[in-house]
């Protein structure tokens, strides 16, 4: 397989289909055709404010299709990846009841109860069978929603892309279900060297069973589709032959199926007429135009998004993974994308590509990208700023710049303030930038900037209220036409409250400024050098800060954190990958339990180092591996439930420490980089007042 030379920019426009798609679908997700026409009229544009939604919102369709991949890179890359290597992602990354999936119950909840199964031992694919679940539930849409990221990794090797699709699609699905899933990711990868519809359709059927119910959809929709140009005409034809009533559960695969591919023929190569055909359509609408968008951004590249209205700038490449690694869960479509392309180099056996601009958080380096930045609003913002992406830098334009106005522009680092609105799909999410870090930026003025200009970095962080606050460096730096500077901030303390959104400010001492000012990078490096507690105030996203699995965080207590859990083991996690070498440091209490203690390079909430205090008087530093936990080091050690003590635990390479007092244990293990810190209880209760991280 050779990877194609435009790879990074179609994996960008598939991912950025898919976004697309599931965003303008989801608002009405599940209303009948009737009901949207009624109420909506035909989907030709983003429908949320209408509705009272945000736009970018926590999804299972996004979250599942850009996570469960990960288990390439914890598991080995390779296209023999495993059903069952899946499965123990989906146990690492899905905490119960709080991420990715819809949790409506076993029997009713295809991916509930295929999660159940594996938690209670049932590997995969015997998670996701027929014979475990029976049909109805094994053959519902979800194996066919989260299917893309496999094909986004297979670039024109479709047989590779059916394979990983295949073991995928049976961690919790079979029968029907498998086969759409196959057939889609076939043809996704084969739209990386043809447009030719019918090609595909035919590749995707060539991985599938000829006799299966899906082919038999397939045919009976090109004939109905050969020569006809009304799509009203033949959705009537889908209702009355593959309609909902025909098929049992409340969202199954096959009338699903057939809306794509009536989308699909009757607008082969028109993004925008392919989303309007399928969102009017109706039935389980962010699904099946997000699988209909991706192979459009695929097949078509960036120039068939930008076909018809805006569809980018809203989305501002925006997206939310919510999963156990808190510090991926903000990200961006361009960071997803690059990830991706990554992976299908290595398993095409290439090398894989170095990061943009040394690594830079934010570089813009693909068409148009912005990295979620958006113009700042605010009572002194400076009118009709645009924020927009040139492809090497973000620009930023504006007129009338004036003293006591600003041009802004930020992108979140952490949970937005309109996730209080957000239906159905919790977003679990860790800051990716803290106190101690250090900011740094690139900047460069247009050559026909006019006026006095000044350069600030700054973070927004939440308040007491819940409301941002604004902190900017203190010393700007003066743009010069034509001219690159150098911006660096040591990011300060915020009063124990999380930082939401990053970015840049420019602003003017006197006359007025014009022009455009061009943001090469922004990055951070260092590790945190922060303290956590619980803040004065009302504030809750102090909370939300802390990716939680425990039953209960409580808020009713006199220490700053304190978490219960009923049984078995339950981890609070604060942090991202970047966290390499750091101690954490914490005052503890022991209330009740088999062990608590500390987590520290935490990759998820089955991968991960800890150092505990057990009930048999023993402080350890123990591995977690998926179900496999091995003790690294343990030294004696008694501490009585209901006494303070203070742990300290410290990894800087492959050397881990953990100390209590003057009692010390260390250990050497290579398994894991960095990730995420935190506490760790076992069928008991622990608190702490204060949780520091800093160097190692």
């Amino acid at each position: 397989m050779t990877i194609p030379a435009d790879y990074n920019n179609r994996v960008y426009a598939g991912v950025l289909g898919k976004l697309i798609g599931v965003y303008l679908g989801r608002p009405f997700e599940n209303w009948r055709y009737k009901e949207i026409l009624e109420k909506l009229g035909p989907i030709t544009y983003y429908v949320h404010d209408r509705l009272g939604d945000p736009l970018v919102v926590t999804d299972d369709d996004v979250a599942g299709t850009f996570t469960f991949p990960r288990a390439l890179d914890d598991y080995g890359i390779s296209p023999d990846l495993s059903a069952e290597d899946i499965g123990k992602a989906w146990l690492n990354y899905i905490i119960e009841e709080r991420s990715i999936l819809w949790w409506g119950g076993a029997g009713n909840s295809t991916e509930h109860t295929a999660w159940l199964n594996l938690q209670r031992g049932i590997p995969a694919p015997a998670s996701g069978s027929i014979e475990t679940n029976g049909a109805t539930v094994a053959e519902q849409i979800g194996a066919q929603i989260f299917i893309d990221g496999w094909a986004l990794v297979s670039p024109g090797n479709p047989a590779q892309a059916a394979k990983l699709a295949r073991a995928a699609g049976s961690v919790s699905h079979d029968g029907e279900a498998v086969h759409a899933a196959v057939l889609w990711a076939a043809m996704e990868a084969e739209a990386f060297v043809s447009q030719d519809v019918n090609h595909l359709l035919d590749t995707g059927l060539s991985f599938i069973p000829k006799d299966s119910l899906i082919a038999g959809l397939i045919a009976d929709i090109r004939q109905w589709t050969s020569g006809n140009e009304d799509w009203e005409a033949t959705r009537q034809k889908i209702e009355d032959n593959y309609g909902y009533d025909k098929y049992p559960g409340n969202c199954h695969v096959v009338p699903n199926h057939a809306l794509m591919i009536m989308a699909l023929l009757h607008a082969p190569h028109d993004f925008q007429r392919g989303q309007m055909i399928v969102n009017t359509s109706g039935w389980d609408t962010d699904c099946n135009a997000g699988n209909l968008g991706c192979l459009h951004g695929i097949m078509l590249g960036l120039e068939g998004l930008e076909a018809g209205p805006d569809w980018r700038g809203p989305v501002a490449d925006r997206l939310y993974i919510s999963t156990a690694d808190g510090g991926r869960s903000i990200t961006d479509a361009v960071d997803v994308s690059l990830w991706l392309a990554n992976l299908g180099r290595k398993l095409a056996g290439e090398p894989a590509e170095p990061a943009p601009k040394n690594g830079a958080e934010f570089h813009f380096s693909l068409p148009g990208s912005v990295q979620g930045f958006r113009p700042q609003g605010g009572d002194i913002a400076v009118a009709d700023l645009k924020v927009h992406g040139t492809g090497k830098a973000l620009a930023i334009d504006f007129e009338a710049l004036a003293p006591g106005r600003e041009a802004a522009a930020t992108t979140p680092v952490f949970t937005p303030l309109e996730v209080t609105g957000m239906r159905t799909y919790d977003l679990m999410a860790s800051p990716r930038l803290h106190a101690g870090q250090t900011l740094r930026a690139s900047v460069t003025a247009a050559s026909d900037l006019t006026g006095t200009v000044e350069a600030r970095l700054r973070i927004r962080h939440y308040d007491g209220s819940d409301k941002l606050v604004d902190i900017d460096m203190q010393d700007g730096v003066l743009l010069a036409p034509g001219k690159t500077v150098d911006l660096q901030w040591t990011v300060p303390e915020t009063g124990y409250q999380p930082i939401a959104d990053v970015g840049i400010v420019l602003a003017t001492g006197n006359g007025r400024a014009n022009g455009r000012v061009l943001l090469d990078s922004l990055t951070w490096e260092g590790c945190p050098d922060v303290t956590f507690r619980r803040p004065d105030g009302s504030s809750d996203f102090w909370r939300r800060a802390w990716v939680s699995n425990v039953h209960f965080f409580s808020k009713n207590f006199p220490q700053d954190f304190r978490i219960s859990q009923n049984r078995g083991e339950g981890l609070l996690l604060q942090g991202t990958r970047n966290w390499t070498d750091y101690a954490i440091e914490a005052d503890l209490m022991l209330h009740l339990g088999d062990h608590g203690g500390l987590v520290i390079r935490a990759e998820g909430q089955r991968r991960y180092y800890a150092a505990r205090l057990t009930r048999k008087g023993e402080l350890q530093i123990v591995r977690r591996r998926d179900e496999q936990e091995d003790v690294l080091a343990s030294v004696p050690l008694e501490i009585p439930f209901e006494t303070a003590f203070t742990m300290t635990v410290s990894a800087s390479g492959e050397r881990l420490s953990a100390a209590v007092g003057d009692t010390v244990a260390e250990a050497t293990d290579p398994a894991y980089k960095g990730g995420a810190a935190g506490l760790i209880i076992h069928a008991g209760a622990l608190s702490a007042t204060r949780i520091r991280i800093r160097a190692a």
